[in-house]
């Protein structure tokens, strides 16, 4: 399987720290500090979940010349932050396409969502189902967000990116994804109350971040390491490791347990925020440009609710 092309989209709004340091009294300093976090981006009111992934998705088939509109014939979309939970943002693409009678699936694994949502196109290519897939990550995370909550309401930021997949080869410069690997750990620690979003009740908390952080560096860390393995590699092998963007001390904290060169990691997060489910996929659509033959790419997230995965990719 061959990631043939991938594209973002950024709403145009850019928050600062400084906005929180007026409506809060959050400093920039604090914000820095602790979340590596600078500035993030805001979907305008025009825009939503599924219009940013309208444009993601056109960016990335005007990237693809080879990859016919019409020939899509399966959509994965995944979000935790949904315009509408009926008519999804795959079903959106899907009418913006104008593609019928194709399996049409949304998705939500928290932040880890890219991972399953590409696992669940190597299960259709597996099957014969499909052979031209298009993945679709979108996030509106201030939607639900809370600004005035000083203990995660800084962290959000909106942002969409989209993937197409193919079973064989169509140019030289996709990616060979050798490996996917995903898991839950739903079960572990403060999984069920350490990030929700339950939008009858209330939007986007976070009251045990400790519990997130010590998670998240773990399992990370871990199924990068198990990747590898799979593959007869080490971290000597990787060129780029792109890490779930949720705050760069985690990202640090795990590039240092692999004894991973610091300058392989890929941040967005500085500018961007947690971009949720989107943020590793917009991280390899700034990377794409950078990436030379036989280098090796490794993608290792983790999500509230604590699902996790890793995935290997090849040039």
């Amino acid at each position: 399987m061959y990631i043939h092309q991938v594209a973002a989209y950024l709403p145009a709004e850019i928050i600062n720290n400084e906005h929180f340091t007026r409506l809060n009294g959050l400093s920039d300093e604090w914000i820095t500090e602790r979340t590596g976090i600078r500035a993030r981006r805001k979907a305008s009111a025009e825009e939503n979940t599924n219009t940013m992934a309208l444009e993601a998705t056109r960016r990335v088939l005007a990237a693809a010349p080879a990859f016919e509109a019409a020939e899509v014939d399966l959509i994965v979309g995944a979000t935790y932050t949904p315009h509408d939970t009926i008519f999804t943002l795959a079903h959106a693409v899907q009418r913006d396409l104008n593609v019928s009678d194709i399996p049409v699936v949304s998705i939500s694994s928290a932040c880890s969502s890219l991972l399953n949502a590409i696992e669940i196109v190597e299960g259709y290519f597996a099957m014969g189902k499909a052979r031209r897939a298009l993945v679709v990550v979108s996030e509106h995370n201030t939607a639900y967000n809370n600004e005035h909550d000083t203990m995660a309401g800084h962290l959000w930021g909106d942002g969409a990116a989209a993937l197409l997949l193919t079973p064989e080869r169509l140019a030289p410069t996709d990616l060979l994804v050798r490996t996917v690997l995903t898991g839950g750990a739903g079960n572990i620690g403060k999984a069920d109350v350490s990030v929700t979003l339950k939008p009858v009740e209330k939007g986007i908390v976070m009251p045990f971040g400790k519990d997130v952080f010590i998670n998240a560096c773990q399992y990370m860390t871990r199924v990068t390491q198990q990747v590898l393995e799979r593959n007869n590699l080490g971290v000597q092998d990787v060129s780029y490791l792109i890490p779930h963007q949720a705050n760069l001390r985690i990202t640090k904290n795990v590039v240092q347990q692999l004894g991973l060169a610091e300058e392989c990691a890929v941040s967005n997060i500085e500018e961007l925020g947690n971009t949720g489910c989107a943020g590793a996929a917009i991280a390899l659509a700034d990377t794409w440009p950078s990436l030379q033959p036989g280098q090796n790419v490794v993608i290792t997230v983790f999500g509230g609710g604590y699902s996790y995965g890793a995935m290997l990719l090849q040039r």
